[in-house]
């Protein structure tokens, strides 16, 4: 069952990427804003969520972050990380800027040894001041699923039909290896059409992308949760470790969650 969440600070969880890891939602609390469509997104589709589209303020999201982060160091158990995640893309937020240097500001005077993330789909990289932000936190953590439009259209369903993997490619070389990629790989049926980025082809095309954004590190993935088209396959962990093997090869580092 895909779910929403339905606070702004969530968790700590413990995140098979990130270590324990304290989440901030930027999306509504009562339904999903994303500029992609994910067919394997937890929060399930975005037309099943449509409620108000109301970011949560600037104020109200350090407000509850720096009360939750105070109440962890009190009891010794500081997050790992704080991840911007939640319902839906961060980045669309109009103040992300301002919000993450909120986030950073809290982040050095109260937990220090804490990291920063963001979890984003790469689809607000033209706007300058998303692209400032995301070059301050720790763990700039970008998406990039196919290195074919057609695939990434099956995928992700971009809700903005001028989307196109190459732009989104250029942006990424712009931090000059400064990130993280992202990239879940799955298998199946959606709608009755068939979903495989694993194919000899994909993940040839894909590795290319790969060696020109030059990424710090890579992430590599399947699925663990619910997921909105329920005929989609995880990947066994051999497989992501084959590939994850070929992408080390770029000399490139990559782990597999």
């Amino acid at each position: 069952m895909t779910s929403l969440f339905h606070d702004i600070i969530f968790g700590p969880v413990r995140s098979r990427r990130l270590g324990l890891s304290l989440g901030v939602n930027l999306l509504p609390v009562d339904s999903k804003l994303c500029s992609f469509d994910c067919i394997y997104c937890e929060c399930g589709w975005n037309a099943d969520h449509p409620g108000a589209r109301r970011f949560n303020p600037r104020e109200e999201v350090r407000a509850q972050l720096e009360a939750v982060l105070r109440r962890m160091v009190a009891e010794g158990t500081p997050p790992d990380v704080i991840t911007f995640a939640g319902n839906g893309e961060p980045t669309l937020h109009p103040h992300f800027e301002a919000v993450i240097d909120d986030t950073l500001a809290l982040r050095d005077a109260l937990c220090p040894a804490a990291r920063v993330s963001v979890l984003s789909n790469a689809t607000q990289l033209h706007r300058p001041d998303v692209r400032r932000a995301l070059g301050r936190v720790d763990n700039n953590i970008l998406k990039l699923d196919s290195a074919f439009d057609a695939t990434v259209r099956r995928l992700n369903l971009p809700q903005n039909p001028a989307y196109t993997v190459r732009a989104t490619v250029e942006a990424m070389k712009g931090f000059e290896g400064r990130m993280i990629l992202q990239t879940m790989f799955l298998r199946g049926t959606c709608d009755g059409a068939p979903v495989d980025n694993t194919t000899d082809e994909e993940v040839a095309a894909w590795l290319a992308l790969v060696d020109e954004i030059r990424p710090g590190s890579v992430m590599v993935y399947s699925l663990d949760r619910d997921t909105p088209c329920p005929t989609l396959g995880k990947v066994p962990r051999e497989e992501l470790e084959a590939i994850a093997a070929r992408v080390r090869r770029l000399g490139i580092p990559c782990s597999v969650a």
